[in-house]
């Protein structure tokens, strides 16, 4: 089961083999790896308290480890946007985890005041990475809207004698800037529809999901097909443009048992994140070594007022972006299943209306990882991840430089010869 206020449980997947066309039916021999940390990610040390507190940069992703306790960071921020902490706290695989270890994460102004609400997380049955955001939202006659210094508070809750391992921890700041003056909506949406979706029964095409947020794997709307192992979270990413809905199913085909009876009450988990992290929404069922499904309602669409929504899995869907499928097989299973045999699954996804009008945002939402353009739509279309995106965009640019200096290059030559031809003629 996950647990959270803003987020929830994010857990240890398995590596995407090969391109994003893979079937992800490699070997499945040995431990399931471990959740991938962003590339570029820059080490800190939060601080137990906020005396010398590192600088977290929004736009920024960083490393630390946390034991249980608290740890600060340090925030410089205007008075023009809202910022977004998330941090996914990542223990060992055999870890000793309990129910009431958790992590949670608050903004907090110089003195000591609540910037929003606190993102909790908790462990389940599991020891899998967990996840949770502290936002400083920009709204009207709310608390902590100066520009200025606050803090970001991330605790490790533990019981008395819980682990006292320090665990790794992954920490993101993301910035969505405010709307130009006079054109900010104040109130959320009165009704949207909300029917469950009509989920696609076209054949799969393969696509291997990521080990986590960082190399998740991009899908567009369609069916597709991959495998799990116990204890194993396969994640993707989906591109959702303003209005736009998502619906969302996934199937676990039969294992191969190792024992005539067994059950797992969370076999398998489907979940929906936000482009900064946050839970959407959730489901789990349980599995039994049978074929077992689960799909989630509707999602709201994509609106800028959802974010003065109470419902729990409208207030999230609050911009356009990258929002995040989590599909977990529980640990369980593989007490009576053989574990190293990766169990089929397929993802039905229904992508529900046209790319609606961008609020008026008074900068652009792209340097804060939100947004929707052409190249994401491309990644969706070919299935790769962000780093495979980044590098193909990277060579793209190569190949435009070589071109335009090949160009200018041929450019000199003819000229070159030309006026030596025409010199030629004169002498003669």
């Amino acid at each position: 089961m996950l647990l959270g206020l803003v987020a929830a449980p994010v857990a240890v997947a398995a590596p995407s083999p090969g391109a994003g066309t893979g079937s992800g039916t490699a070997a499945g021999a040995g431990p399931v790896p471990m959740y991938r940390s962003a590339d570029g990610a820059k080490a800190v040390e939060g601080k137990p308290s906020t005396a010398g507190a590192p600088l977290l940069e929004a736009g920024s992703t960083y490393e630390d480890s946390l034991a249980p306790g608290e740890r600060f960071y340090r925030l410089n921020l205007d008075d023009r946007s809202s910022v977004y902490v998330s941090a996914v706290l990542r223990p060992d695989r055999n870890a000793k985890i309990g129910y009431s270890d958790g992590v949670e994460v608050e903004i907090i102004s110089p003195d000591n005041r609540a910037c929003g609400g606190t993102g909790r997380a908790a462990f389940g049955y599991d020891p899998v990475p967990i996840s949770a955001v502290g936002a400083r939202k920009l709204q009207e006659d709310a608390d902590c809207q100066g520009a200025g210094v606050y803090y970001a508070k991330v605790t490790r809750t533990a019981p008395k004698d819980g682990n006292p391992a320090a665990w790794p921890l992954e920490l993101r700041v993301q910035r969505e800037p405010g709307l130009a003056s006079g054109s900010a909506p104040t109130t959320a949406p009165s009704v949207w529809p909300s029917a469950s979706p009509t989920l696609p029964g076209t054949d799969p095409a393969p696509r291997a999901g990521g080990t986590g947020f960082n190399d998740a794997r991009a899908l567009s709307g369609g069916v597709w097909s991959d495998t799990l192992r116990p204890g194993q979270t396969r994640y993707y990413r989906v591109p959702l443009d303003w209005g736009q809905q998502l619906g969302l199913g996934a199937e676990l085909s039969a294992a191969r048992r190792t024992k005539e009876y067994g059950s797992a009450s969370d076999g398998l988990t489907v979940s929906l994140y936000s482009p900064y992290r946050a839970l959407v929404d959730y489901k789990d069922t349980s599995y039994d070594g049978k074929q077992a499904s689960v799909s989630l309602p509707r999602t709201a669409p994509v609106a800028y007022e959802n974010r003065f929504s109470s419902a729990r899995n409208v207030e999230p869907v609050r911009m356009a972006g990258w929002y995040y499928v989590a599909v977990t097989m529980a640990g369980k299973v593989g007490e009576f299943t053989e574990d190293a045999v990766p169990v089929p699954l397929t993802l039905r996804l229904d992508l529900i209306g046209g790319a609606g009008k961008s609020p008026a945002y008074a900068e652009s939402l792209a340097a804060g990882g939100f947004g929707i353009g052409a190249e994401d739509r491309t990644a969706a279309k070919e299935g790769t991840t962000a780093v495979e995106a980044a590098d193909a965009a990277a060579n793209r640019s190569v190949m435009r430089t070589v071109a335009g200096a090949g160009f200018g290059a041929g450019t000199l030559l003819l000229l070159v010869l030309g006026g030596w031809i025409l010199l030629s003629r004169r002498r003669t």
